[in-house]
């Protein structure tokens, strides 16, 4: 009696045998087994898994990333897409900050309501800095006595005349420097006045003035001595501009030290009569000699909200 072998079957033999015969020729043996002789099939067992068989290999859907799994009941699930976009560094906020300060006081100086009416001598550009060069004068209490007798009687011909609240010389027109620009534009013109000495000068000739546009008028001190040092002064002030392709002073300039301004051209209204009596007025101070005699200690440049000072020796 022939035994039964356990876990094989031989009930395809004959079909594999017959599909070669169709085929027209016979199949490729196994190794090891004769041309001719039934081959066996391996057939995993229905409970467990048969001697010698290695268990099959075990794929995550997740790390597939792959549809349903396999059996009944299985749930779908995918890995989430990895982003390809990098991640932005935050913006430093020394960065943030450097026009922030800037840009607070250009809108506020856009809105002329806030500054009496007065119109820019040029148009407003992000990152573009107003920038002057100007000998500051120390105010004491003498002179503001003065002032206030001279604007109270130009009122009478011109009644929106404004005093100013600084008060200076100046040695450049206003100028627009790039934000990038200021700290070279600075270091020249320290390097330039550096071997300048204080000097003095007086401011005691009455006169009307009027800015460039003709949208302001003034009334001022002008220099009566001390105007050669001032045109030393200028004169490196503008290689400075020069350096920067910037608008140089005026020619032959009228050094002064401006009182009180208004809207529009009203020299006509300020001058001939209003001019003589303003003179009396500065001819007449008891102390008007010592007051108009200005001793000038350093020079100073306005950028913007940014101020740089230059003491002279």
């Amino acid at each position: 009696m022939r035994a039964a072998l356990v876990g094989y079957s031989s009930s395809e033999e004959e079909e594999e045998e017959e599909g070669g015969r169709k085929g027209g020729g016979d199949r490729a043996s196994p190794r090891g087994s004769p041309r001719g002789s039934p081959r066996a099939r391996w057939v995993p067992q229905r409970f467990g898994r048969s001697p010698g068989r290695p268990p099959p290999r075990s794929r995550s859907l997740l790390s597939l990333g792959r549809g349903p799994a396999e059996g009944a009941g299985a749930e779908r699930r995918f890995l989430p897409p990895r982003s390809t976009a990098r991640a932005r560094l935050p913006v430093p906020e020394c960065v943030l900050a450097m026009f922030r300060e800037q840009e607070e006081e250009e809108r506020g100086a856009e809105d002329r309501a806030k500054h009496g009416g007065r119109v820019r001598c040029f148009p407003h550009e992000r990152g573009n800095w107003a920038t002057h060069v100007y000998l500051p004068y120390k105010v004491q209490e003498e002179f503001l006595e003065l002032l206030d007798l001279l604007v109270s009687h130009a009122r009478t011909y011109v009644s929106s005349l404004t005093a100013m609240e600084e008060f200076h010389i100046s040695l450049s027109q206003s100028v627009v420097l790039r934000y990038h620009w200021i700290n070279p534009f600075v270091q020249s013109l320290k390097e330039r006045l550096a071997s300048y000495d204080r000097f003095f000068c007086v401011a005691n000739q009455m006169k009307v003035y009027t800015n460039q546009n003709k949208t302001r008028t003034f009334i001022g001190l002008e220099v009566s001595a001390g105007h050669f040092q001032l045109l030393e002064l200028v004169s490196e002030v503008d290689k400075v501009m020069e350096e920067f392709d910037l608008p140089t002073f005026y020619k032959d300039p009228s050094f002064h030290i401006s009182l009180a301004w208004c809207v529009g051209d009203l020299t006509g209204s300020l001058e001939g009569q209003c001019l003589q009596e303003l003179q009396d007025i500065v001819d007449r101070f008891e102390d008007s000699a010592l007051v108009l005699r200005v001793q000038w200690e350093q020079i100073r440049c306005k950028s913007g909200n940014k101020f740089f000072s230059f003491p002279l020796r």
